[in-house]
């Protein structure tokens, strides 16, 4: 907690303070306006951390409105420092150039300059951050994808899977999304539900009844669930244990046979692949052990497992975990740690489809990346 709390308080003073010199300090406004913004860059500064802890404290009735204000202000302050620093390397390429040549008149420097600068960055993230918590707070996007996997039995041609993942139920997502969620499930009669990880951020004290709709949804062949590495933030044994009340099957490193007209193909789940930091295990061999011929499907949170599972045999992994990068340019740094971001890829001899994420996590905002459900069906190769 010492280590995330000094992790967290030097980010939140790093990204206010070069917002506070750029458009507070640089611009060197009158007394009271520069004043100002010095007191409320400061004041956020230390606010923004302690809002984001205080909400997993407060009651919900206190802590909903307080993460919406930590949240919305959190993605404001990432794309008010992002057109910072594209502004800011964009005049200092027009300068150098400009006082080479005939437009060195034009050059705008001093307190002028730095105030023109300020207010363009100001109205470009206003804009982003409106347009972002929209489609933030849209109804996902149905993204319908067909996967073709050698040896399918023929009466599994056109299975249709329906994933819904990082939907992040919490502060910021409540009950009410969540019914919205299993309303749209049933209506795209799915064979089987799969639920890859990353559905609470939050304790089963907090969030049982805003997930308590969970209980509605039905498919042929089940509803199942792996765990994703916000379930291990947040009680991962507690949450196993109530979402199976719910009626979730929780795939914990094991398979099940699903079986169709005499014919079947195997769907395997592992735990989240930060387990092992948490006591647990993600044991991708103890999911396919004994496990009978046919195509695997796999069921894992995180996208990098993907080149052992291709050596393991799967046909096809499903995960999420990414949100596509949610808020670009954020997908550069998700790109460090996953291979893909989103969309159907194919590594070796299996095939991995990665979601962006049914919900948000963090600040309620989808820019160059959509909420959606994904609706994976299967045919022969």
């Amino acid at each position: 907690m010492i280590v995330f709390l000094s992790v967290l308080g030097t980010v939140s003073a790093l990204l206010h303070g070069y917002a506070w010199l750029r458009v507070g300090a640089d611009p060197m406004w009158p007394a009271p306006i520069g004043t100002v913004l010095t007191l409320l860059f400061a004041t956020l500064s230390i606010a923004l951390p302690l809002a984001m802890i205080g909400t997993r404290a407060l009651e919900s009735r206190v802590a909903v409105p307080l993460a919406w204000g930590a949240y919305v202000w959190l993605g404001t302050l990432f794309y008010l420092d992002v057109a910072l620093l594209a502004l800011d390397g964009t005049r200092l390429v027009f300068e150098n150039v400009a006082h080479a040549s005939a437009l060195a008149p034009w050059v705008n420097e001093g307190s002028a300059g730095a105030r023109a600068l300020a207010a363009a960055a100001v109205a470009l993230t206003l804009g982003l951050v409106t347009w972002g918590v929209t489609r933030g707070l849209a109804a996902p996007d149905i993204r319908r994808v067909h996967v073709k996997i050698a040896g399918l039995p023929p009466s599994f041609e056109g299975f249709r899977i329906v994933q819904l993942t990082d939907v992040h139920v919490g502060p910021l997502i409540r009950r009410r999304f969540v019914e919205s969620l299993v309303e749209r499930v049933h209506g795209l009669e799915p064979d089987l539900i799969a639920i890859t990880g990353d559905l609470v951020d939050g304790s089963v004290s907090e969030l049982a009844s805003e997930v308590a709709p969970l209980a509605e949804l039905k498919a042929p062949h089940g509803v199942r669930f792996v765990t994703g590495n916000h379930e291990l933030f947040s009680g991962v044994d507690a949450w196993v244990a109530h979402l199976e009340t719910l009626g979730l099957d929780v795939l914990r490193n094991r398979h099940v046979v699903i079986e169709k007209n005499g014919q079947s193909i195997v769907l395997a789940g592992i735990d989240d692949a930060h387990s092992p930091r948490f006591g647990g295990v993600s044991d991708l061999a103890a999911a396919l052990r004994d496990r009978p011929p046919g195509p695997v499907v796999l069921l894992a949170h995180q996208p990098r497992g993907i080149d052992v599972a291709s050596r393991a045999g799967v046909a096809l992994q499903i995960s999420g975990h990414t949100h596509g990068g949610q808020m670009q340019p954020f997908g550069a740094l998700v790109r460090l740690e996953q291979p893909f971001l989103s969309g159907l890829h194919r590594v070796g001899d299996a095939q991995l489809w990665v979601s962006e994420g049914t919900g948000t996590w963090g600040p309620p905002l989808r820019i160059g990346t959509r909420s959606e459900i994904s609706v994976i069906e299967l045919h022969a190769a």
